[in-house]
């Protein structure tokens, strides 16, 4: 087993407070216990080469009494194992690792996960007095001796935010052009959901239209970068067919945050442009040959071609009015959104968890799965709006938008516009405030057709 000489570190009272700093090292540099460390200039050259050895690891003991000897969990290894492979007494590891479920599940545990373990150096043999390891990059975990049990403790570390700026050229998708220039996967769909409300990614994203994102990325105080951290999306820009729309957060003066574009007016609208993701306009509204009856028949709603099993979701907010079989629909569902607008969902095969009448649904909450139940020649949704009694053509209506900003909150939001602007352009500068270098999309190959799934995004 590898014993690793690491820089000294003061253990608050072997088993008080817990805290504790990692210095990890396994390469050729990392200095081997008595191996290449010179005698300090203070030690008495006349006892020569031979004796300088056992003269440093005495002074070195005093520096720090307890050892630690890195190792790492084996695949399929037990924390128990790696500790009695350790040369940690079997009545004292079984001891340790009890105490150590008062803060954590060792059989969460990875493979690889590094473990430091502690042995008091100052008697005749060296004495198990502990062990610690990093689960993540903003925790810690230690169990230490306390001179009369084994006592475990946690210590998180202070995490804080920076931003960071992303931008690249769309090749095929908005989701894997994202990817490629880095942005994390929640931002991403983040993006798109708030996209949602006026661009369809199917047909509206083309290949060479380009997007800017600046967000949020949650880090320790030494600056790790905490897995999955990420936090609010500030601004963001899609440029499509050459025309730009840039969305910004802001909070206002009663706490509320939500996106608002370069005028001032809320994104959200009462209702999604479209209920799912990566679907082909199959049938409009308005009067066409039925593809099963063989006549010509008003068709009150849109078809969306998608795979059988693709999401569905909840166009706005509101209460399901009605659920289940419905004839010709087949699996179907309609929710009403206010005392004027209602929309309605069919052929579903099968539908989302929780639903029932009278169940409240947010927007963009799976409300069903593609299928193609009812009178249908094959999977696709079939999707309606119905304002007041009559149902409309979901692709022209005209729905309620949110607030627009006015006055002195108006001029507020000017001002937090122009600052993350400003904060996005610097994005390349590694600047003071923590903003990350701007990303972007390296050049690709043969551009596909732009599409949209649930797994690979828009």
């Amino acid at each position: 087993m590898k014993r690793f000489a690491i820089a000294t570190m003061a253990l608050a009272a072997l088993g008080g407070a817990g805290s504790a700093a990692f210095l990890y090292s396994d390469g050729p540099s990392a200095m081997m216990a008595g191996e290449t460390a010179s005698a300090p200039a203070s030690l008495d050259a006349q006892q020569g080469p031979s004796a300088a050895p056992d003269a440093w690891g005495d002074i070195e003991k005093a520096a720090d009494p307890v050892e630690r000897r890195l190792v790492s969990l084996g695949r399929g290894e037990t924390l128990m194992q790696v500790l009695l492979e350790a040369d940690v007494p079997q009545p004292h590891a079984q001891e340790a690792v009890a105490a150590l479920k008062a803060v954590y599940d060792p059989r969460r545990m990875k493979s690889g996960q590094p473990v430091e373990v502690m042995f008091d150096r100052t008697g005749n043999e060296d004495r198990f007095v502990g062990f610690a390891f990093q689960p993540a990059v903003e925790r810690s975990v230690s169990v230490s001796f306390n001179g009369v049990r084994f006592q475990a403790a946690e210590t998180a570390k202070k995490l804080g935010r920076r931003a960071v700026a992303a931008q690249g050229v769309i090749r095929s998708s908005l989701f894997e052009s994202g990817r490629a220039a880095g942005v994390p996967m929640n931002v991403l769909t983040e993006l798109i959901r708030n996209y949602s409300y006026d661009v369809d990614f199917q047909r509206d994203i083309q290949p060479g239209d380009r997007f800017e994102v600046l967000y949020e990325q949650v880090v320790t105080e030494d600056g790790e970068v905490v897995a999955g951290g990420n936090g609010h999306i500030l601004y963001a820009s899609l440029t499509l067919s050459g025309k730009e729309q840039a969305i910004y957060r802001y909070e206002d003066s009663q706490g509320i945050a939500e996106f608002f574009n370069a005028q001032g007016s809320s994104i959200r609208k009462a209702l999604l442009k479209t209920p799912i993701d990566g679907a082909r306009l199959s049938s409009g509204f308005g009067m066409r040959r039925h593809p099963v009856l063989g006549y010509s028949k008003m068709h009150k709603g849109v078809d969306f071609a998608a795979p059988t099993g693709t999401p569905i979701y909840s166009a706005g907010a509101g209460v399901v009015e009605e659920v289940g079989p419905k004839g010709a629909y087949g699996n179907y569902i309609r929710i009403r959104h206010n005392g004027e607008i209602s929309t309605a969902y069919a052929h579903m095969s099968r539908f989302g968890a929780g639903m029932r009448r009278g169940a409240r649904v947010a927007q963009g909450d799976v409300i069903g799965y593609v299928g193609t139940t009812g009178r249908s020649t094959g999977p696709h949704l079939h999707y309606e709006i119905v304002k007041n009694g009559q149902q409309v053509n979901p692709l022209s209506v005209t729905l309620p938008t949110g607030r627009n900003l006015e006055g002195k909150e108006l001029a507020r939001f000017k001002g937090v516009m122009a600052n993350l602007q400003q904060r996005f352009n610097a994005g390349g500068d590694q600047v003071t405030d923590g903003i990350g270098l701007v990303a972007t999309t390296p050049p690709t190959g043969k551009s596909s057709t732009p599409g949209c799934d649930r797994k690979r995004g828009c």
